[in-house]
């Protein structure tokens, strides 16, 4: 990170956390589930952007969750409201300099993979750049993108589910477009095509910064709706935003007892 870009808050500069969460649409509620110590509203940090998409807070949140110390980007700006990719990437360069080594993404994702339910988490595996937009650009380049989202850490919350035998985790592929509008149904059916299981306008640029400052990356997309043509329904914000907010207890269930162990990982 250019440590000229933004300073970060006494607050922040003064925090240690080794996890950060991102929270996409609908799941600014994750929250409520965590101890909290502090807040900063990005509007604090001169330079950085700011969403007005309802559902995205625009703060960052300290807290405890695990046991642990952990850092919340509580909302996000996206590539369709205007800014770049590697603005859309800003808060995670200020989560990596307040010392987050291990990065969570989440998104709120329509359905491609007609074998999967809304209302369920999917664990990336890996994701499609189709938006063709990236934060490096101007460098550094050439980051290797093999295994964006850590197999050590997605390997750990596959087991620890089947422990908790709640059997709301799929795991797929997530392909990023630009938005703002919805897919059409022959664009689901390309989709499906390439090999994507969700779709959303987000989490790429934060999962290809982190990787380039050296961050571990798991990422989670919580299936809010099906895809254009899956079904007859209408698609709309507002059933994102509620299937949400009903989702995020579930994962938060899940990173409660795997944070810990996630940061043992990290010690090998």
């Amino acid at each position: 990170m250019d440590q000229k870009e933004f300073r970060l808050p006494d607050v922040l500069a003064k925090s240690s956390p080794r996890v950060g969460l991102v929270l996409g649409s609908g799941l600014g509620s994750f929250v409520d589930r965590v101890r909290i110590g502090y807040e900063c509203a990005y509007s604090e940090i001169d330079g950085l952007p700011q969403s007005n998409v309802p559902g995205h807070e625009g703060r960052f949140v300290g807290g405890e969750l695990g046991g642990l110390e952990v850092l919340i980007a509580q909302g996000r700006v996206h590539v369709y409201e205007g800014w770049s990719a590697r603005e859309a990437a800003s808060h995670v360069r200020i989560m990596a300099a307040a010392g987050v080594e291990i990065l969570i993404v989440t998104n709120a994702a329509g359905i491609v993979n007609g074998n999967f339910k809304p209302g369920r988490w999917m664990l990336l595996s890996d994701h499609l750049n189709l938006a063709r937009h990236s934060p490096l650009t101007g460098g550094p380049n050439f980051i290797d993108q093999s295994t964006v989202y850590c197999p050590a850490l997605r390997a750990l919350l596959k087991d620890e589910q089947k422990e908790l035998g709640g059997g709301i985790l799929h795991e797929g592929v997530y392909a990023w477009v630009n938005g703002p509008e919805y897919e059409t149904p022959a664009e689901i059916r390309m989709l499906r095509t390439l090999g994507a299981d969700a779709v959303g306008m987000s989490t790429v640029p934060e999962a290809i910064q982190a990787r380039a400052l050296g961050l571990k990356v798991v990422g989670f997309s919580c299936l809010t709706n099906y895809g254009a043509g899956l079904t007859n329904q209408p698609l709309s914000h507002s059933e994102v935003m509620e299937t949400g907010e009903k989702a995020a207890g579930e994962l938060c269930r899940l990173l409660e007892v795997c944070i810990p162990a996630m940061v043992e990982i990290d010690n090998e």
